[in-house]
């Protein structure tokens, strides 16, 4: 049985949403795509011009998955201040497990937490602004000061 369908999202261009009951802790997707390096990625992403648009998913060696490039329906996963999933790398590999028990029909969202050169520059945090519509909503989805704590 389908667990998840991509669809047009209310918050941004396609979402991932559940097609069944999903129970907080549980294994959802993983995420896939090519493994390789930032700099190879940010290429294709100059090259598409869409910076606020992109699949690149980082992993703590320095190296990325980029969804763009053999990616899954994981790439489609839109970015909530008050996420109800968390990514777990185990390995090299990223996995979308569920935060707090998600209902059949709810869009599925993580915390990007992005990080960018400058993010003071405000044409760079105007590509990078939040429309999650959360009340808790930070306006961005560049990663904040409590992030790089986590």
């Amino acid at each position: 049985m389908r667990r998840l369908s991509v669809r047009r999202s209310p918050i941004h261009g396609k979402g991932v949403f559940a097609l069944c009951m999903l129970a907080a802790g549980e294994r959802i997707i993983e995420y896939k795509g090519e493994v390789t390096s930032w700099r190879r990625a940010a290429r294709r992403i100059e090259r598409n011009g869409d910076y606020g648009h992109t699949f690149v998913f980082g992993l703590s060696d320095g190296r990325v998955i980029d969804g763009s490039v053999g990616g899954n329906s994981a790439r489609w996963l839109n970015h909530a201040c008050r996420a109800n999933c968390e990514a777990v790398e185990i390995d090299g590999r990223v996995f979308i497990e569920a935060a707090v028990d998600i209902q059949r029909g709810e869009e599925l969202f993580i915390s990007y937490g992005l990080a960018v050169d400058d993010p003071h520059d405000e044409e760079t945090r105007s590509q990078y602004v939040c429309r999650c519509g959360s009340p808790a909503c930070r306006g961005t989805m560049l990663a904040t000061e409590e992030d790089a704590l986590a």
